[in-house]
């Protein structure tokens, strides 16, 4: 049984077909790594994933269970969504990473949060930085630092290393690289060269949104 799978999935925005009848399926410790032309579709994929949007037709599964089966808040706990660009709220770091334990009623394990930010290459500090004072990197560390205080069972990756120099695309890379040890299964897009060069699951998107794996 596929821990992730697309059967048949349509998706419509008015007279526009975004995707069409795609099936995929994402096995538990996969490392899929998506690639394709500029609106073929690939970040239309990890949102029906994610649920955020929903299918036109066609089924979504996770475990073997629609995807509507289960409760939104629950779901993402256990399939984790970055965006290309980090959506941070609030004044500080400190209130973005306080929102994983909020929804689950506990309070902010600081020594965690200090861990996991130094695994980006952010130190105890950036906790009392306000967001409005990070650059587009750091704040692309920091919502992936969100994504990963409570380990997820799928993380959802939408060219998080865009944008990033060198030395900062490492940095995430190995962040990423450790989780996926730690039995995350993981599905990105990327544009990356050295990224696709070294990806253990290649899928290739076409115009339509057909998948050629």
């Amino acid at each position: 049984m596929a821990l992730i799978e697309l059967k048949n999935v349509t998706y419509q925005v008015g007279d526009e077909q975004v995707l069409k009848e795609v099936n995929l399926k994402l096995e538990e410790g996969d490392w899929f790594t998506l690639t394709g032309p500029s609106g073929c579709g690939k970040s239309t994929i990890l949102r029906l994933i994610a649920d955020l949007i929903s299918a036109t037709s066609g089924e979504l599964t996770y475990q073997g269970q629609a995807i509507e089966s289960y409760q939104p808040e629950e779901y993402r706990r256990q399939v984790s969504y970055c965006f290309q660009q980090a959506n941070l709220f609030g004044e500080t770091v400190r209130d973005n990473l306080e929102f994983p334990y909020l929804v689950r009623g506990q309070k902010l394990d600081q020594k965690r949060a200090e861990a996991v930010l130094k695994t980006v290459a952010l130190d105890a500090s950036y906790l009392d930085k306000k967001v409005t004072d990070l650059s587009g990197g750091e704040k692309q560390r920091v919502g992936l630092v969100r994504n990963l205080l409570f380990t997820p069972q799928v993380l959802l990756l939408d060219e998080v290393t865009t944008g990033l120099d060198e030395e900062k695309k490492w940095i995430v890379r190995a962040t990423i690289e450790d989780a996926y040890q730690q039995g995350v299964t993981i599905m990105e897009i990327t544009h990356d060269q050295v990224e696709l060069a070294n990806a253990k699951h290649l899928v290739k998107m076409e115009e339509k949104g057909l998948l050629n794996a």
